[in-house]
């Protein structure tokens, strides 16, 4: 079967001294599944995403989008692969354009992609909203007229107006509250099986991870370290890394819900 996305022995080296940010790191996500990139701050995590989502080329090692391998330059990706590999960041107040309204946030992707223009534009962000759990009157704010909670939904509207095949998603609810995090993970839990969408999710928290992902890839200093099905990994781990990790999440009694 055609994975929906997957990274080739992704190296990654950085400044003159060619610091090893990436080892080889190899993953896929097939379409409809959720892949968690668990791991400590600083195994390079974030880097991975970003190389995914073609914000930095890496030294060595191949991106491919439902089986076709991605440019090694993201400038010259083009605008059909843009659109089906969608990313969501950790933290939407630095990813939203403060000035703009969220129907103009929504609207850009669209203009971009030659999606959508007038009426049918204005109904397929109305729709996009509906979907994220926003009504209607939200599209006229902007980021500073909303919780945390709604700016991140915005955010995976963003993402989801343009019908990607794949969404990258850093740490998209670490910066939430309990109860938020939790209405937001179902959220995407429920977007992700109407509309059978790939997910890379990268976190810390291994209850998140648990609650969402269908396999697990531990990381650490670069590499992949454990990988598997999220359950079987995360209640008996093998490799140290994990070990730790799983050891050191909070027990929230009945999980997430």
């Amino acid at each position: 079967m055609t994975t929906a996305l997957a990274l080739k022995n992704i190296e990654m080296r950085y400044g003159r001294a060619g610091a090893l940010t990436l080892s080889g790191v190899s993953l896929d996500v097939a379409p409809g599944e959720c892949v968690g990139l668990v791991g400590e701050s600083g195994c390079g995590k974030t880097t991975l995403a970003r190389v995914a989502a073609g914000l930095v080329r890496p030294t060595s090692g191949e991106v491919l989008l439902g089986g076709q391998t991605l440019p090694a330059e993201p400038r010259r990706r083009s605008r059909d692969q843009r659109r089906r590999l969608q990313m969501v960041f950790q933290d939407p107040n630095g990813a939203l354009n403060p000035a703009a309204t969220v129907a103009g946030t929504l609207a850009e992707g669209l203009e971009v992609h030659g999606l959508a223009r007038g009426e049918d534009m204005r109904l397929r962000i109305q729709a996009a909203l509906e979907d994220v759990g926003l009504n209607a009157g939200f599209a006229g704010r902007r980021p500073h007229q909303l919780s945390g909670g709604q700016r991140q939904r915005v955010a995976i509207a963003r993402a989801l107006v343009v019908e990607p095949d794949v969404v990258i998603l850093d740490e998209p609810t670490s910066a939430l509250d309990l109860s938020v995090q939790a209405q937001i993970l179902n959220l995407l839990l429920d977007l992700q099986e109407r509309r059978g969408l790939g997910y890379l999710f990268i976190s810390h928290d291994i209850d998140v991870v648990r609650h969402l992902c269908h396999r697990v890839c531990v990381m650490e200093a670069g590499s992949i370290v454990e990988e598997g099905d999220a359950a079987t990994v995360l209640s008996s781990p093998t490799h140290p890394c994990t070990r730790k990790l799983v050891d050191a999440a909070p027990m929230i009694p009945g999980g997430l819900s």
